[in-house]
């Protein structure tokens, strides 16, 4: 494994109206802030847009509570962009849910939603891929792996785990694609809850096929109880490396802006409804 390299720039045509930045929400206070450095790496991409970030649990502001203030200040559309990495419940039904809450409470302009951040089609996104590298090299450099004469030879994806199978297809697509951008290193899924492997299995599997140094790449975009339980899991079966949730990384304020840009309204919007 060698260091990460810079990702090309890259141009992307702007969305529509303002972004609503859709994220999680944890009571935990270091998922917030990782958040708002996704947020305020957006901005910073999208100077002249307005980027607020919202929440669809345990904090706030909400989506609807954001949308209903953007109309009232003025602006004629929005664009909702989903901070997560799968399209399990979340994304399937919290998020449409969220703007049918905002209609319910009067709202009239068009919005529309973006895929998720994760897999689309089958699809990893190279960015997706570089901001997973970029953290997994930062902290491979800090434990001084990638000048040492044993380099990582196994990685565990750590993943927060569902129940929907479709939705843990796409983290096995992107533990192939990591596998593959990182020169071949075997890739292992593992979850913090609801499916296995956990974190110490995944690393139990690396070893019986050879694996002797371990480096856990976090499939996560904030910390938490759940990034906390597999990466422990993963460090207490020796595991060498445990990089960062992706948070702020510039590699994922530009995939919020590239998904922005092909975002949809929903065929059953309820202002075409009405």
């Amino acid at each position: 494994m060698r260091p990460a390299r810079m990702t090309p720039r890259l141009w992307f045509p702007s969305a529509a109206g303002p972004l609503v930045l859709v994220a999680h929400g944890s009571r935990d206070p270091r998922a917030a802030r990782a958040n708002e450095a996704l947020a305020a790496a957006v901005r910073r991409l999208h100077p002249r847009g307005q980027v607020r970030l919202s929440f669809l649990d345990h904090t706030g502001p909400r989506p609807a509570e954001t949308l209903l203030d953007l109309e009232a200040s003025g602006e004629r559309r929005a664009t909702l962009v989903p901070l997560l990495l799968t399209s399990a419940y979340h994304g399937r039904v919290d998020i449409p849910a969220a703007l049918m809450d905002a209609r319910a409470a009067g709202l009239r302009m068009p919005v529309s939603i973006s895929d998720v951040l994760g897999p689309v089609g089958g699809m990893t996104s190279p960015l997706l891929l570089a901001a997973l590298r970029r953290r997994l090299a930062a902290a491979s450099a800090a434990a001084g792996v990638w000048s040492s004469a044993a380099p990582l030879d196994g990685v565990v994806l750590a993943a927060a785990g569902t129940r929907d199978a479709t939705a843990r297809e796409t983290v096995s697509a992107v533990a192939a694609s990591l596998s593959t951008v990182l020169g071949g290193v075997p890739c292992q899924v593992a979850y913090a809850s609801a499916a296995a492997p956990t974190g110490a299995e995944a690393v139990a599997d690396l070893r019986a096929c050879g694996a002797r140094h371990i480096g856990v790449a976090s499939y996560f975009l904030a910390p938490g109880l759940l990034h906390e339980a597999v990466v422990t899991e993963a460090r207490s079966a020796g595991a060498v490396v445990v990089a960062e949730p992706l948070g702020g990384a510039p590699e994922l304020a530009r995939l919020v802006l590239a998904r922005s840009a092909t975002a949809r309204e929903p065929v059953c919007d309820l202002a075409k409804a009405a």
